[in-house]
C-alpha cells in the first residue's frame, strides 16, 4: 500500500494519458501505438525515469493495450462481415515471428534509436494522412509468396518496434494493392494481437532484470499503464468518434496530420538531444 501511496500521481497522471488515447483513437480512427507511446513516453519521463527505459516501456504497454483494443476492434468488423479471414491466416504466421523479431532488437537497441525511428516513422505516416491519395493502386490483390513472407514479417517488426499494432502498415499495405478501406481496417484490426502479445510477452523477458524500471513493471510492460489505457481508450472511443462526426474527413485528416508532425518533431529533437 505505501508503495501505491508513493506513486498515486504516476497512476494518476496515466489515466489521464488512457483518457487522452481513447478521445484522440476515435476521433481520428487510428491512434493505438501512434498516440499511446508518445503519450507514456512523457510521462514516464516527466517522472525522472531514464529515456532509454522509459521509450522502452512506452512501446511494451502500447503493445500489450493493444492485444485488448484489436480483440474488442476486429471482433466487431468481423460481426459487421468487413474481416478477410483468408488474409488473416495467411499472413499472421509470417507476422508473428516478425513481431517476436522487432521486441527482441527493440530491447537492446539503444533507446535514442528508438526514439528517432518513431519520430521519422509518424512523420512519414502524417505525410501520407495529409496528402495520400485513398485511390492509389500498386496492385489488384495482395502479395503471394515470398513477397507475403517478407511484407507480413516487415509488418511485425515494424510494428513491435514502433510499438503500433499493425493497422497503420496493415492498412496502407491492403488498400494499395486494391481493398476496400473498410475492409483493410476490419482485416488489419487482426493483426493487433499477433504483433501485440508476442512483442509484449518478449519485452517482459528482456525487460525482467533491468535497473530503474517504471513503478508496478513487469519487464518493460507497465501494469497501471496498460489497464488505464485498455480500460479508457475502450470508454472513451465512442466519444471521440461523435466529435468526429462533426468535422469534415479532410478537416480531419488534416488535424492529425499535424498532431502526428507536431509529435514527430518533439520525438526527434528528444532522440538527437538525448
Amino acid at each position: 500500500m505505501e508503495l501505491i501511496a508513493d506513486n498515486l500521481n504516476l497512476i494518476f497522471v496515466l489515466a489521464l494519458s488512457g483518457a487522452f488515447a481513447g478521445l484522440i483513437a476515435g476521433m481520428f480512427g487510428i491512434g493505438g501505438g501512434v498516440v499511446i507511446v508518445p503519450a507514456l513516453y512523457a510521462v514516464f519521463r516527466s517522472f525522472n525515469i531514464a529515456d532509454d527505459v522509459a521509450m522502452k516501456t512506452a512501446i511494451a504497454t502500447s503493445l500489450a493495450t493493444i492485444v485488448v483494443t484489436s480483440l474488442r476492434s476486429s471482433f466487431a468488423h468481423y460481426k459487421r462481415g468487413a474481416v478477410d479471414v483468408r488474409v488473416l491466416k495467411n499472413w499472421i504466421p509470417w507476422i508473428i515471428p516478425g513481431a517476436l523479431l522487432g521486441a527482441v532488437l527493440a530491447s537492446y537497441l539503444p533507446g535514442q534509436w528508438l526514439i528517432i525511428g518513431f519520430g521519422i516513422f509518424v512523420i512519414l505516416i502524417a505525410l501520407q494522412m495529409g496528402f495520400g491519395n485513398s485511390d492509389w493502386r500498386i496492385a489488384e490483390q495482395m502479395p503471394r509468396g515470398f513477397s507475403k513472407v517478407l511484407l507480413a514479417g516487415f509488418i511485425g517488426i515494424s510494428s513491435a518496434m514502433a510499438g503500433i499494432g499493425g493497422g497503420v502498415v496493415g492498412v496502407i499495405l491492403m488498400t494499395l494493392c486494391g481493398k476496400p478501406i473498410h475492409r483493410a481496417v476490419g482485416t488489419a484490426a487482426g493483426f493487433g494481437v499477433a504483433i501485440g502479445l508476442p512483442a509484449a510477452l518478449m519485452f517482459m523477458v528482456f525487460g525482467w532484470q533491468i535497473n530503474g524500471l517504471v513503478p508496478f513493471s513487469i519487464g518493460f510492460v507497465n501494469l497501471p499503464g496498460f489497464l488505464a489505457i485498455s480500460v479508457l481508450t475502450v470508454a472513451l472511443a465512442p466519444v471521440g468518434a461523435g466529435l468526429a462526426h462533426s468535422l469534415s474527413p479532410i478537416i480531419l485528416r488534416r488535424m492529425f496530420a499535424v498532431l502526428l508532425v507536431v509529435t514527430g518533431l518533439l520525438m526527434l529533437r528528444d532522440g538527437f538531444t538525448f
